[in-house]
């Protein structure tokens, strides 16, 4: 009984394709977000001068953290696309029928939609959220019944503190309905301290 290496051979020569590919968008991906969190050049030729006040309100921190959460959404979404398609097609160049797998993997894919829509909800949350601008770190927003300084802005969490120093992790998919007191003119009640002492907690902590 003869062994045929010529699917093997073709196997090794797709995941070594798809590792190549994989790195090359990782690359790719990783020299974007590090353009992003330096800001764009173009801001800061003379002719565009104008326009530096308006990206005040991004500073650093805030910058680095979107293009972050951007790129790590990037890279996840790349590594299971690239190699899902290698996995397929290693199997059918092993002369495997990937059609009763492929069937299985969409009644799996749909319970695990089923079963994740939450988490996916959250994500895709976040991201509009960063990719909107909607709100950042240093941020004074209102949640519901919570009023907090922004700390950190992630995939799926949005973590505030608020006047009292109490730290609240929040779901991005539960951001129905946001105030932010930072983008507008917010004039805080004589009675509410709560902003500037969500701030001051802020400030404490970064200096942790």
């Amino acid at each position: 009984m003869s062994f045929d290496f010529s699917g093997l051979l073709d196997g090794g020569i797709i995941i070594l394709a798809a590792l190549i590919v994989w790195l090359i968008a990782r690359f790719l991906i990783s020299k974007v977000v590090a353009r992003a969190q330096k800001g764009s050049a173009l801001l800061r030729t003379q002719r565009l001068r104008w326009a530096q006040p308006v990206m005040r309100n991004l500073d650093n921190k805030r910058r680095v953290q979107r293009a972050d959460t951007i790129g790590a959404l990037l890279r996840s979404s790349v590594t299971v696309a690239i190699w899902t398609v290698a996995v397929i097609m290693v199997l059918d160049a092993l002369g495997t029928n990937i059609a009763p797998l492929l069937a299985s993997v969409g009644i799996v894919g749909i319970a695990l939609g089923f079963g994740a829509r939450e988490v996916i909800r959250d994500a895709l949350a976040g991201l509009f959220i960063t990719m909107e601008d909607q709100y950042g770190i240093g941020d004074v927003i209102e949640v519901g019944d919570t009023t907090g300084t922004v700390q950190s802005v992630g995939i799926r969490i949005t973590r505030l503190v608020d006047e009292r120093g109490v730290i609240w992790y929040i779901r991005n998919g539960e951001f129905a309905k946001v105030g932010n007191r930072s983008q507008g003119e917010f004039v805080p009640p004589a009675n509410e301290p709560g902003a500037a002492a969500g701030s001051a907690a802020l400030q404490e902590e970064e200096r942790k």
